[in-house]
């Protein structure tokens, strides 16, 4: 590539991150004159500067100014509740260690949309971002933020690249325990809503359901596909109703996808949990919010984000998963007779 090419490139500070060899919040450093870079670090970011013609975001460099760094945050996921638990959660955890946190929507599924969002986050002057599900499972996205050469913390998904960091609960131990909780009631049928088959964490939890299923003489899972949407969780719960025999209980993947079983159940004209038990996964605001509430595998999803944002900031991430809480409330109850 010619100097000339480079110059008539848009070029964004995680572009000159990369060509010379430093982090995108080096980058910012020189350009706003913060005098913590070693002289032969800036002169070697400067001449990538010269070459490329780079010229930095008048707005970036306002903030950079007005203090702390910046970190990013994408968004592709369909539940409102988890965005709530997520945004708190990762505003409260760059606040508490002075940084900015800049919000980006992605489009799971699009890589064009994707490589765009992760763009606009270095381009912002972002040295970091949270990558919440399903972006955290997605080529396009990862590479592209290795590419940008920002560090990033990836919730509720597995990594398998030496450059990334994980927060996730063990979702398949999770699943397990709340299935097992049916199961002791005296649930034998018990309907299970899928998630995404594109998240790890869907098969994880299925997988768990079906462990403690199997540990059960006489006990069946019965699987209906969902995509973690409340819509999704309604629909499933309709074809589990007109089963001809339908199940006791339903464990649904999330409290969006339960909610809608719920209301599935209510439209049938039967209840809960007299006639048919409802449990989810998450405990988000959802939860205990809907009627009755619902019995939930709670996922700290609002503390993985704040983790997440203090690891960009200032730490290194735990070695062991999340631990997740189980939560009993009125959604279930012992099978009539």
């Amino acid at each position: 590539m010619t100097a000339q090419t480079n110059r008539n490139r848009n070029h964004t500070m995680g572009d000159i991150a990369r060509l010379a060899g430093v982090s995108p919040m080096t980058v910012s450093r020189v350009v706003n004159g913060d005098a913590r870079v070693r002289d032969a670090t800036r002169e070697k970011v400067e001449a990538v500067i010269r070459q490329t013609g780079y010229v930095p975001d008048p707005a970036a460099r306002i903030l950079a100014r007005a203090g702390g760094g910046r970190i990013g945050l994408l968004y592709a996921n369909p539940s409102n509740a988890y965005l709530a638990e997520v945004l708190s959660g990762a505003l409260d955890g760059a606040r508490s260690v002075g940084l900015l946190l800049l919000i980006e929507p992605s489009r799971a599924g699009a890589p064009d949309e994707e490589r765009e969002a992760v763009r606009r986050l270095a381009a912002g002057g972002a040295h970091g971002v949270i990558v919440p599900p399903p972006l955290g499972e997605s080529d396009a996205t990862l590479d592209a933020i290795a590419r940008s050469g920002m560090k990033a913390v990836v919730l509720a998904a597995p990594v398998h690249r030496d450059d990334l960091i994980s927060l996730r609960v063990d979702d398949r131990a999770a699943a397990e325990e709340m299935t097992r909780h049916l199961l002791d009631l005296g649930h034998r049928r018990i309907g299970f809503v899928e998630g995404r088959l594109d998240q790890s964490a869907s098969a994880d939890r299925r997988q768990g359901a079906q462990d403690a299923v199997d540990a059960v003489e006489g006990a069946s899972l019965l699987v209906q596909p969902g995509d973690f949407t409340y819509r999704s969780g309604f629909e499933a719960g309709r074809r589990l109703m007109d089963l001809p025999q339908r199940p006791t209980a339903v464990f649904a993947s999330n409290d969006d996808m339960a909610a809608g079983v719920l209301a599935a159940v209510h439209a049938s004209g039967l209840s809960t949990p007299g006639d048919i038990s409802v449990a989810g996964f998450d405990d988000t605001y959802l939860a205990a919010s809907v009627w009755p509430t619902l019995t939930t595998i709670r996922q700290p999803v609002a503390e993985m984000a704040r983790t997440a944002a203090v690891i960009l900031g200032r730490g290194e991430a735990p070695d062991e998963p999340v631990a997740h809480g189980f939560i009993v409330r009125e959604s279930t109850a012992a099978p009539r007779d």
